[in-house]
């Protein structure tokens, strides 16, 4: 089945689109039952007329001195996602005016750019690969789980584009609500917002160290303003954020800011405008270290509600190699009927070859330096006696694709 969405034309992928769903109008009324105004002297117009002058002139002046007063312009999260994305908002947004700004015209070159750059180096030949050797991931599936994903919502989807429910989670903090029309300095927090992502966009992996210098500043911290700059660029629009916690049974409930729980966590649905589906990204800031999730279980018993689904595993620094998280690794090889992942993910030895088939991709070359005292000897065989069919894009630590490694575990 050929897909009808961004996938198929890489070109459409990442470039501007015009939103369809721009709000309505609102139109002034008048009451035809309103009774006719009685003749009102000139003196007493004229004192009126001055009087509401120099009301106006006063709430004016007092609205500029105490901008906390006047009554502030909301844009939607679609809006802002788009904004962010550095894609247009429709003509009647209240941030229209502001893709007048030098700033904001800077930053959507940049991201036209780079994501262009990205759809040709990377994501129509993933695409071409999948298409080859994963046509059923393209299918609906019931829930995608990204344990240790952090903000990375742009390559589950690439690889899983028809899930109706992702479950992404990391150590980020989501940060507040984004609002450009509250940002002071345009220029520097886009620019904060361009550092974040730039290793994920032209690698395939954030770089935590530097996600926390750029993701702490004042203006746009937290991982939303990255979720919103993705699902934007995928060509989805955003109908509805809430935000909530999970308490200790899983069940994830709505809760202001600052009113959050153990486990705060945000619900993001979502239309995608070339398929039609509506879909829903859960996004969660936990611990799932061994530890963690004995402290505060409420985010694996949320996941069991969804039974198995498919997951998706990359550039997880190897920790499931670790003791220390065995309980997310057993869950994950539990509850996965699929699962996507490089080298970093879950250890050869945990797949058991009476339950799995594993089906091999590019060249395996080890850890990179930084974590190579998790080399595993038997996959080196593994993919040396295989000879499995070659990589043409990059994918975790190994972003050179001549490099890359890309395993898929099937369930029997």
């Amino acid at each position: 089945m050929k897909r009808k969405s961004i996938r198929n034309d890489a070109q459409r992928c990442w470039r501007f689109w015009e939103c369809g769903d721009t709000s309505p109008l609102f139109k002034a009324r008048t009451c035809p039952r309103t009774p006719k105004r009685k003749r009102i002297p000139l003196w007493r117009t004229s004192v009126t007329l001055s009087v509401i002058t120099a009301l106006a002139t006063a709430l004016s002046v007092y609205a500029q001195e105490n901008p906390e007063a006047a009554p502030a312009a909301v844009a939607g999260p679609n809006d802002v996602a788009r904004f962010l994305a550095g894609m247009p908002v429709p003509p009647d947004s209240p941030l229209a005016p502001l893709t007048r700004n030098p700033a904001w015209q800077e930053h959507s070159a940049y991201f036209e750019r780079e994501f262009s750059k990205l759809t040709v180096r990377q994501l129509q030949k993933l695409h071409a690969w999948e298409d080859t050797y994963l046509p059923d991931a393209t299918q609906p599936i019931p829930v995608a789980f990204y344990m240790f994903s952090g903000p990375d919502f742009l390559y589950v989807d690439q690889f899983f584009p028809r899930a109706s429910v992702y479950v992404l989670c990391g150590k980020e903090s989501m940060g507040p609500p984004p609002d450009p029309l509250r940002i002071a300095n345009l220029s520097g927090a886009l620019g904060n917002l361009e550092n974040a992502m730039k290793s994920s966009l032209t690698t395939t992996y954030f770089i935590t160290k530097n996600m926390k210098i750029d993701l702490h500043e004042q203006n746009l911290n937290g991982v939303l303003p990255i979720l919103y700059t993705f699902i934007a660029r995928a060509d989805k629009s955003i109908r509805n954020v809430t935000f909530g916690s999970l308490n200790g049974s899983g069940t994830f409930q709505e809760s202001a800011l600052g009113k959050r729980g153990s486990i705060p966590g945000v619900r993001i649905s979502y239309t995608d405008n070339q398929t039609g589906d509506s879909q829903t990204l859960y996004y969660f800031t936990t611990d799932i270290s061994d530890g963690g999730i004995k402290s505060t279980p409420g985010f694996l018993k949320f996941c069991e509600r969804f039974g198995a689904g498919s997951s998706f595993l990359k550039s997880s620094s190897y920790l499931m190699f670790e003791e220390g998280f065995a309980t997310i690794r057993n869950f994950i090889l539990a509850h996965s009927n699929r699962i996507v992942q490089d080298d970093a993910g879950i250890p050869l030895a945990y797949f058991d070859p009476n339950k799995w088939n594993l089906r091999l991709f590019g060249n395996y070359l080890g850890p990179i330096e930084l974590f190579k005292q998790h080399f595993q000897p038997r996959l080196q065989e593994l993919f040396a006696r295989s000879n499995p069919p070659p990589l043409d894009f990059g994918f975790g630590y190994r972003w050179n694709y001549k490099e890359a490694n890309l395993i898929v575990a099937e369930r029997k």
